[in-house]
């Protein structure tokens, strides 16, 4: 036991004769060693100079104020230059990067692990303009890492906790002028939103991280999460998934490829006018990445100068341009989550379905890109093409844009769009894109009439019915044109295949037991019972496998944003809370039919096979069933988890954007103290 923990504290050598550790060192020279750290300075004569203190300052700041110039010298900051306005940098930089960029320690992705770069130009760039920089931390998980995983529980209820933990850094420092949010992916992003929109009357610029670089030869990082099912159904062989996974993630920093959660959070971000022009979808680590940074940096120094504050950047008007945004790129559905919640973090009017109906009836999809198409460009060609205000002047021509609204440049929309279509980086971006790498930036980044000539169909659809009588949600754009009808209706009658986790259900389709044709139904998956997981094992398998494009599924748990297909998840209300989808049963016939031209929808519940009824037969049916005798909250949920799907379902659950409405949740609990006898 002792030889342990001397092997461990490293005194288990001898200094006689020689002897050489593990590391190559002689023993006299480990003992040398040993000696110098035994020799502890308990004393240090501390930093030379005065602090710039006044008598109104000594009588009349608080405490706090003076010791911290104390501290920011300590940490070495020179004493002369401590009366700077004071900026605070908030990031989800994860992992340990030594001097020339190899891991130290890695992060959890690839979209915090460079972000320090960013943070170190834009702290480069207050200081050399007489500002204090600082920076704080909260990193944030990876998605893709936790898919399929319990992992996954965690994903959802991260975002408002580190929401959470960001305005409280924020506020700790109280002698902050303004913030920037460095942040780059799936719930990191939004936190870093929903953290700013929450403190209104600060300045505040979103700084978003860029993208990964796709492989010159390989697949993208949402294709390369399927090949278990690919080489369980036989379609790849073992090397091929060996070589592929390897390149994937091309450049070791930045969201991944395609326009999901990560990549639609950055648009969004762009959209509502936290960052400045042309800011999202950056390439990760190249020089107009870290420019990008200074450029925030300034813009920020900027708003505070003009006595701009978050309140006059995210507003109604602002939240509505994020929508037609989402819906001209064909946003993740996961955006349908955390738009809302940035309304409710800036005390705003919250989108609710209609709203979203009326945007994507009346937006054309513009982008083609991962993972929509039709032609699958990566997310740089977007950026190429002229990203956010890109599209934004396609929207202006159609009247789709408030232009009033202000942006962190200090600037109207209006007046940023005017400048971006006479800029010289518009069209030295569009003319490489064009003569280097032989794209047309015209077929990335659409104008309508093209889109309409394309049969692009807008972005999303929800669905109602006797399955879903709150709603669902379908990325119906993204469903495969080969699977539709004459009149571009997706419709699918079949039997359901019901599954209680997403477990059984992958192990279903990678051993044969799901096939061309079938329904699958996924219940109990929602808010109460995983924190409401991602799906993505699922929806990518049916995406990359033959047979996947004539199979269905359903859900009440939510899906990733590279997910496509017919894929119908928010199912609400959620099994678990009483909905009708905790009822079905294997065997059960299931109606689906999604018009992508009107984006009209319903799932219904119609009988079983040779005993069909009518959608209201179905469900006076579904009212009398008791639900899955298999249905329950996931063994492996945290309590952390179960009290965050409390508070939501307190404060309006999925179609609210997950939030915590404290006026609601206080009221609920008094309610509940009072029944309970406890007051």
């Amino acid at each position: 036991m002792y030889e342990q923990i001397e092997s461990i504290m490293g005194e288990n050598e001898s200094v006689s004769g020689g002897k050489t550790s593990i590391s190559g060192e002689k023993a006299s020279d480990l003992s040398q060693k040993q000696s110098d750290l035994f020799k502890i300075t308990a004393h240090a004569p501390g930093v030379s100079g005065r602090l710039p203190l006044t008598d109104d300052l000594l009588r009349n700041a608080p405490s706090g104020d003076l010791f911290g110039m104390s501290q920011n010298v300590g940490m070495g900051w020179k004493p002369g230059d401590l009366n700077g306005k004071q900026y605070l940098i908030l990031s989800t930089q994860g992992g340990i990067r030594n001097e020339d960029g190899s891991p130290a320690a890695l992060g959890y992705h690839t979209g915090h692990w460079e972000v320090g770069l960013l943070m170190k130009a834009a702290a480069e760039e207050l200081s050399s303009r007489g500002g204090i920089p600082f920076a704080g931390y909260v990193s944030d998980p990876c998605d893709g890492r936790s898919q399929g995983t319990t992992g996954m529980f965690d994903s959802l209820p991260y975002r408002n906790d580190a929401a959470m933990v960001f305005r409280r850094l924020i506020r700790s420092l109280p002698t902050r002028k303004g913030v920037l949010g460095v942040a780059t992916c799936d719930k990191g992003l939004p936190a870093m939103m929903l953290a700013l929109a929450g403190m209104p009357q600060l300045p505040g610029v979103i700084v978003p991280g860029g993208v990964t670089l796709p492989p010159t030869d390989g697949e993208d990082a949402g294709k390369i999460q399927t090949i278990g099912a690919r080489y369980a159904n036989g379609e790849l062989s073992l090397e091929m998934a060996s070589e592929l996974g390897c390149r994937a993630c091309a450049t070791p920093g930045g969201g991944c490829q395609f326009l999901g959660t990560a990549a639609t959070a950055q648009v969004v971000a762009e959209a509502l006018g936290m960052t400045v022009p042309h800011a999202a979808l950056a390439p990760s680590g190249q020089p107009i990445w870290t420019e990008m940074a200074r450029q925030s940096a300034r813009a920020l120094i900027s708003m505070e100068s003009q006595g701009m504050r978050m309140a006059d950047i995210v507003t109604d008007a602002s939240i509505r341009n994020a929508m037609v945004v989402h819906a001209a790129f064909g946003g993740s559905t996961n955006l349908l989550l955390h738009i809302p919640a940035i309304a409710h973090a800036a005390g705003l009017t919250l989108p609710d379905v209609q709203d979203w109906i009326e945007v994507n009836k009346h937006v054309p999809r513009l982008v083609s890109a991962l993972p929509n198409g039709p032609i699958y460009y990566p997310t740089i060609r977007v950026f190429q093409a002229g990203g956010v205000p890109e599209v934004m002047l396609h929207l202006r021509r159609l009247s789709l844009l408030d232009e009033s609204v202000m942006t962190v440049t200090g600037a109207s929309l209006g007046h940023v769009l005017d400048w971006w279509e006479s800029s010289e980086r518009r069209q030295m971006m569009r003319k490489q894109l064009q003569e280097k790498d032989g794209i047309d930036p015209d077929s990335v980044i659409m104008n309508a009439e093209q889109s309409q000539r394309l049969g692009i169909s807008s972005t999303v659809t929800f669905p109602t019915g006797n399955i879903a009588p709150e709603g669902s949600v379908i990325k119906s754009t993204s469903i495969d044109p080969d699977v539709l009808d004459a009149h571009g209706v997706y419709r699918h009658r079949g039997t359901a295949k019901v599954f209680t986790t997403e477990r059984e259900a992958i192990r279903a389709i990678k051993t044969g037991v799901i096939v061309a044709g079938d329904i699958i139904v996924l219940l109990g998956r929602g808010p109460s019972g995983t924190g409401m997981e991602e799906t993505y094992q699922l929806t990518s398998a049916l995406k990359h496998l033959s047979f996947g494009k004539y199979v269905s599924l359903i859900t009440d748990a939510r899906f990733s944003g590279v997910s496509t297909g017919a894929c119908i998840g928010h199912v609400g209300p959620e099994g678990l809370a009483g909905g009708p989808i905790g009822k079905l049963r294997d065997g059960d016939l299931i109606d689906i039919v999604v018009d992508r031209n009107t984006l009209d929808g319903s799932i219904n519940f119609v009988g079983e096979v040779g005993m069909e009824v009518s959608p209201e037969e179905g469900a006076f049916i579904l009212a009398q069933r008791p639900f899955h005798p298999d249905m329950q909250p996931d063994e492996a949920l945290p309590d952390d988890t179960r009290l965050w799907a409390a508070l939501q379902s307190v404060s309006g659950g999925t179609w609210r954007g997950n939030v915590y409405d404290v006026a609601r949740i206080i009221t609920a609990l008094e309610a509940g103290k009072k029944a309970l006898g406890w007051l």
